[in-house]
């Protein structure tokens, strides 16, 4: 299983999209085997969901993630995990163990600029 959390260094980020960078973390049976960070490529609408599946990514994890990303995960069989907060490796361990749960925390990009 390949986990992906959205990072600002080796700590979850509030926002998604808006990242530093993925910290991308392979267990296997519930055991870590491997991890990388790689630097986000860039926020564009619909890019960062196809990116990670390419990745072979099998879940995602953040702080905050917009609607749309959801939409585009789910439409591949990738499960989305929000507000999620502290260490990335420290909550890909959680949700391996089953206690993370999603609190639906979405962006929905109506802030002022």
């Amino acid at each position: 299983m390949k986990i992906a959390v959205a990072s600002e260094g080796k700590m979850v980020t509030e926002h998604f999209g808006h990242c530093e960078s993925f910290c991308i973390f392979d267990f296997e049976d519930g055991k870590l085997v491997s991890s990388e960070t790689i630097a986000n490529p860039g926020h564009r609408p619909g890019f960062l969901p196809v990116f990670l599946s390419e990745k072979g990514v099998n879940v995602v994890l953040s702080g905050g993630i917009g609607g749309g990303a959801i939409e585009i995960f789910n439409e591949k069989n990738i499960e989305v995990v929000s507000g999620v907060s502290g260490d990335a490796q420290v909550a890909a361990q959680a949700y391996v163990d089953g206690k993370l749960k999603s609190s639906a925390s979405t962006c929905n990009h109506d802030y002022e600029k």
